[in-house]
């Protein structure tokens, strides 16, 4: 039997046995537990991660298309349209075959006139890959910078005009005269829709034929682009021209359902002309590109209205101008007059039996002022007035002419037009007033956000 002492020592071991395990299991249990607290705080979860974020994956671009098609997909091949070729000689050329020739000309007669494709007009092949025939299956033929035609060459006689996406880039351009508006823009090369777009908006206020060096002008406006390529102007927002000494400015508003521009006053810049440059009259030819004349008997272009009326009619000044030409003209117009209205309209009476007492060459005449009688002479079966309006130096149509809005801003929006132009305004005078405006100063075109 075991002594007292010695069972005594064997309870102690026992004892310090079973601390030690509990200590263990304690100190176990405790480096577990920090290590989950500090390891959550040290590092993220990237199991909790992986659905939002994955590191090692770049990310994806949408793929790149053409006309709608995506590149990848196919092997491209781009011309243009040479001298004498048709949409049949073209697709010819790629063994297209001429029963899916024929029947795409008559579906795309819906859509697109097959007959009007233009020589120097680009157009696309689109071949599947990894064919070794290399058989075309799409044909595109771009009409114009936004529109173009596209055809499927699988048989199925698919054809659909597609439009190209245009961007709008808002700018705005400080530039100084040197001796014209279109050779600043032309020698900084920029948009020449601009120049005419300028033209047009202060045509009854600056004088573009008597510009003087040092003449400057801003404008903040929106361009197109497609491709990253400019097809002209959007629209003008706000213009400012100084013309001799005089600042002039311009401001695109909306009154009653119609866009027009007016001054920091509210004043409409443009001014009506005359319905007709006589009062009792009949139209007895109309304006053509082919009319048979009735005295020469050949067909030519009639650029003009004829209004019938009894020899010694009246005939007024369509609207306010100065008088560039009087006399008999050698082509068969008789005695003629010639006005200049601004920079952008002209018009011309012809066969008139006599002009107005004082009339002379570079003399300011009045909208409505009386300068010349209805007569035939010159080639005429008869007294009548052929008149004629050039805009930019073309013939137009007299009777399309769209009666521009003269009023001013209404009283009732007044206000509100004033609060709108406000900012537009300090904006063309801080860019103004931003640069050294001298005649031989570098030309100036930023773009800004919208």
């Amino acid at each position: 039997m075991l002594s007292p002492n010695k069972i005594l020592n064997l309870e102690r071991h026992e004892k310090k046995y079973i601390a030690g395990i509990i200590l263990i299991i304690i100190l176990v249990f405790s480096f577990f537990w920090c290590r989950r607290q500090f390891s959550g705080i040290s590092t993220p979860d990237t199991t909790q991660m992986a659905d939002s974020i994955d590191l090692n994956v770049v990310p994806s671009h949408p793929p790149e298309t053409l006309y709608g098609f995506v590149k990848d997909s196919f092997e491209i091949e781009q011309n243009v349209v040479r001298y004498a070729e048709n949409l049949a000689s073209i697709l010819s050329s790629y063994h297209v075959d001429y029963s899916v020739i024929h029947n795409l000309a008559i579906t795309s007669k819906k859509v697109f006139d097959v007959r009007k494709i233009k020589v120097g007009n680009t157009y696309t092949l689109f071949y599947q890959r990894k064919d070794s025939i290399k058989t075309p299956v799409w044909f595109v033929y771009e009409i114009n910078p936004i529109e173009y035609l596209v055809m499927s060459l699988q048989g199925d006689s698919t054809v659909y005009l597609g439009k190209k996406e245009i961007t709008l880039k808002r700018k705005s351009t400080v530039g100084v005269i040197e001796s014209s508006l279109w050779n600043t823009i032309n020698k900084n090369h920029l948009s020449p829709y601009l120049a005419l777009d300028l033209s047009d908006i202060f045509a009854w206020t600056v004088d573009f034929f008597g510009l003087e060096k040092g003449d400057h002008f801003t404008v903040i406006y929106d361009e197109q682009y497609i491709d990253s390529v400019s097809i002209g102007i959007d629209q003008i927002h706000a213009a400012f021209f100084n013309h001799r000494g005089k600042p002039y400015y311009a401001f695109l508003y909306e009154q009653d359902s119609i866009k027009s521009y007016f001054d920091e006053i509210g004043s409409s810049l443009r001014k009506a002309f005359l319905k007709a440059p006589l009062k009792f009259s009949r139209i007895s030819s109309r304006f053509s590109n082919s009319r048979l004349h009735p005295i020469l008997k050949i067909r030519r272009p009639h650029h003009g209205i004829d209004y019938a009326a009894p020899a010694g009619t009246p005939v007024y000044a369509l609207g306010d101008g100065t008088v560039i030409h009087k006399g008999w003209d050698t082509k068969g117009g008789g005695n003629y007059i010639k006005i200049r209205h601004n920079s952008v309209y002209t018009t011309v009476y012809m066969h008139l039996s006599g002009f107005a007492k004082g009339l002379k060459k570079g003399m300011t005449v009045t909208q409505g002022q009386l300068i010349g009688y209805v007569g035939s002479t010159g080639l005429a079966t008869g007294p009548h007035l052929d008149f004629r309006v050039y805009k930019n130096g073309k013939p137009i149509d007299p009777l399309t002419i769209e009666a521009p809005p003269v009023d001013p801003i209404h009283e009732e929006n007044l206000t509100e037009y004033l609060r709108y132009i406000r900012p537009w305004k300090a904006q063309l005078d801080s860019l103004t007033h931003s640069h050294h405006l001298r005649p031989d100063s570098v030309f100036v075109a930023q773009e800004f956000p919208q």
